[in-house]
């Protein structure tokens, strides 16, 4: 007697084709909504491995040897754990920020959330990994500012952000295209 797919799988399939309808009167899954927010993101093209680059970015205790964005960071890249950082935003004094570990891949992403001004701002920050070819990618590194004040901040910030993702993604870049290389 044959099976009927999973939920989870159906809504997978429907995801992949549109087009299809679900069978025997089923109805699809609806489709999962993303983080609300503003979102500021950065997207640079590396001539390196995924591997590569999630070493550099899992060795926190040498982002000070690359990083400007982050010039000290501390902690352990493990699933609800506290990140110590110093944000170093252009044109902005330096910021003592204690993200949290969301989650985390090797070699496809890093997320954290930080919640600031007594939980009126809360970010969602991600650097992720897309492997092209063996040593070729795409690093997307960005920030989803939501609650009640999360995107005026973003908004009121979004510069000096953004500016900070395109010198932190550059760092990165250079930094994994050298080890790669060497």
């Amino acid at each position: 007697m044959p099976m009927a797919p999973t939920p989870q799988l159906k809504a997978g399939l429907f995801a992949r084709n549109p087009n299809a309808k679900p069978a025997d009167g089923a109805k699809a899954a609806p489709k999962a909504a993303g983080p609300k927010g503003f979102p500021i993101e950065h997207r640079i093209g590396v001539q390196a491995s995924a591997e590569t680059i999630w070493n550099v970015l899992h060795d926190l205790e040498r982002w000070g040897e690359w990083n400007p964005l982050y010039p000290k960071a501390a902690g352990t890249i493990r699933i609800g754990s506290t990140l110590d950082l110093t944000l170093a935003l252009p044109g902005q004094p330096l910021r003592e920020i204690h993200p949290v570990v969301l989650e985390w891949v090797p070699n496809e992403q890093l997320h954290w959330k930080l919640t600031m001004m007594g939980g009126l701002v809360k970010t969602v920050r991600y650097i992720e990994i897309e492997q092209l070819a063996e040593a070729s990618c795409i690093v997307a590194n960005g920030e989803i500012f939501g609650g009640f004040m999360g995107p005026s901040v973003g908004k009121q910030l979004g510069r000096a952000i953004h500016r900070g993702f395109v010198q932190f993604s550059e760092a990165l870049k250079a930094r994994a295209e050298a080890l790669h290389a060497g």
